[in-house]
């Protein structure tokens, strides 16, 4: 080691030193984070590659009836279709913009099959019954548009709906068939990269949706501990946000998000926020039976398949679906919230094993395969 001569010069090497130690300390950082990520995404492909369920195609011919109404249903018209085309040995796709009535007519399927159906008159789907078609609807959007659904369910032979409260209200409206069944998840769409996240894109956390009236006034309070970590928003109405001028450049405001790259943005996130929107928001919803949501959104499912942890609101039935502690993240008010962000944002391993854990379970039993074979299995026992 050379002789130091001055003060001056064991200064200078003393902040060499510094900065080569500073630069270790980076590159084991990195060294880690990609070692962290490449076990994540390894177990992720394990999980995956397992050969999913075998269901047997009925020889059945399906009308199906898509929404019509473009994004964000797009997506689970487009899932629904090819689920079908997969399970059945002939599927005719139309939208609720032309006669169904004259398409039975002419195709005479075993079942017409709509989804939504806020759009369809019950005129025109009593004509479909009484031409001697079976008739089902799948809801998307209970128990937030009540008032309309509860003047359609009974011109239906089945009824099928997303939000478990809404099952015993349609029965006491007189529809003799209603079942609880909430979509899944396509894999096609929703499934963890394999290859590793370009740092550009990578988050700690991330909100995809919509700025509700409740989401803005839960996370108001605790925004500015929550955008001390790298923190994203995308969706409409976060301007509501009073500190959105602030923020902004962490909020990517009315964009609506398709499924490959809403898909993106949760591999990209350690964590993703599922906060639900509220049942009793007059604003948006037209329920003035203000009937309760206990099911989980679609978005619970997508998430999990990216095998992304996810912290969500505590719904009555999200248990039915993931535990607790072991496959999903729940939080029951802003201090909770932020004490669990803090630790899954610093113990590594145990936010993996959740995030993992959840992906077996969405690709195991909620995947739009098992779904839609459960709607085929009632309809056609």
């Amino acid at each position: 080691m050379p002789e130091i001569q001055s003060i001056t010069e064991a200064k200078q090497l003393h902040s060499k030193y510094r900065g080569f130690e500073a630069s270790l300390q980076q590159l084991d950082a990195r060294y880690r984070d990609g070692y962290e990520e490449g076990y994540l995404r390894g177990r992720a492909s394990k999980i995956i590659s397992q050969p999913p369920e075998i269901f047997s195609v009925r020889q059945l011919h399906i009308l199906f009836v898509s929404s019509g109404k473009g994004y964000p249903y797009s997506p689970i018209d487009e899932a629904i279709t090819a689920t079908l085309q997969s399970l059945v040995t002939r599927v005719t796709v139309i939208n609720s913009g032309t006669s169904i009535a004259e398409a039975a007519v002419q195709l005479s399927p075993d079942l017409v099959l709509i989804l939504d159906g806020m759009f369809i008159s019950r005129e025109e789907l009593d004509r479909i019954r009484e031409q001697g078609f079976r008739t089902a609807v799948w809801l998307t959007d209970d128990p937030y548009y009540s008032d309309l659904t509860i003047t359609k369910v009974q011109h239906y032979d089945f009824v099928f709906t997303l939000e478990l409260n809404c099952v015993n209200l349609y029965k006491q409206l007189g529809c003799e068939h209603v079942y609880y069944l909430p979509f899944g998840v396509r894999t096609e769409h929703y499934q963890p990269l394999l290859a590793q996240v370009p740092s550009s894109l990578k988050r700690d956390i991330s909100l995809i949706g919509s700025g509700y009236w409740n989401r803005i006034h839960f996370l108001h309070p605790i925004l500015p501990h929550l955008m001390k970590y790298n923190t994203n928003f995308n969706g409409i109405w976060w301007d509501r946000l009073p500190e959105y001028p602030i923020y902004q450049h962490k909020i990517e405001l009315g964009k609506w998000m398709g499924p490959i790259e809403t898909a993106a943005a949760y591999n990209a996130s350690k964590i993703v926020i599922n906060l639900h929107r509220s049942h009793d928001d007059d604003s948006v919803n037209n329920n003035s039976l203000h009937i309760p949501a206990a099911s989980p959104n679609p978005r619970t499912f997508e998430i999990s398949a990216c095998g992304t942890l996810q912290m969500s609101d505590a719904r009555d039935d999200l248990v039915r679906f993931y535990e607790p502690g072991k496959e999903i993240v729940t939080y029951s008010s802003p201090q909770d919230f932020l004490e669990k962000i803090e630790f899954y944002l610093t113990h590594e391993k145990e936010r993996q094993e959740i995030a993992l854990a959840a992906l077996e379970r969405t690709y195991r039993d909620h995947t739009y395969n098992s779904r839609v074979n459960e709607l085929l299995s009632i309809v056609f026992p």
